[in-house]
C-alpha cells in the first residue's frame, strides 16, 4: 500500500517553502555559481591571459572571499594593462591585488 501524502503539509526547514535547500546547501551553491562566473570572465582576448588563467584554475586552488574580490577587480581591467600587471611590467599598490597578481604569477 503506498504512504498517503497530505497536500497541506507545512514545510519543514528553512527556504524549502520556496524550493530551495536550507542553510549551508543555498550559500554553497551561491558560492559555486560566483566562482563559475570568474571562470567565464577569465576567458581573455589575449592568449597569454588565457594561459595564466587556465593554469591557474588547474591548479585548483581554494579562494576566499577577498581573493575572489581582488580576482574580480582584475578582471574588471582592459586585458593589456591586466597583462603588464602579470607579467611585471607594471606593479599595483593595492596589497590584494599585488596578492592575487602573485598568485597568477605562480600558474
Amino acid at each position: 500500500m503506498a504512504p498517503t501524502l497530505t497536500p497541506f503539509a507545512a514545510p519543514t526547514g528553512g527556504d524549502a517553502a520556496l524550493g530551495r535547500p536550507s542553510g549551508g546547501m543555498a550559500m554553497d551553491e551561491a558560492r559555486r555559481v560566483r566562482l563559475e562566473k570568474l571562470r567565464w570572465h577569465c576567458r581573455r582576448a589575449l592568449l597569454e591571459l588565457d594561459i595564466v588563467f587556465q593554469r591557474f584554475w588547474a591548479r585548483g586552488d581554494e579562494l576566499d572571499e577577498q581573493e575572489e574580490a581582488a580576482l574580480e577587480k582584475l578582471l574588471a581591467m582592459e586585458d593589456h594593462d591586466l597583462w603588464y600587471l602579470v607579467s611585471g611590467r607594471t606593479e599595483t599598490d593595492d596589497s590584494q591585488t599585488k596578492s592575487m597578481v602573485e598568485r597568477l604569477r605562480l600558474a
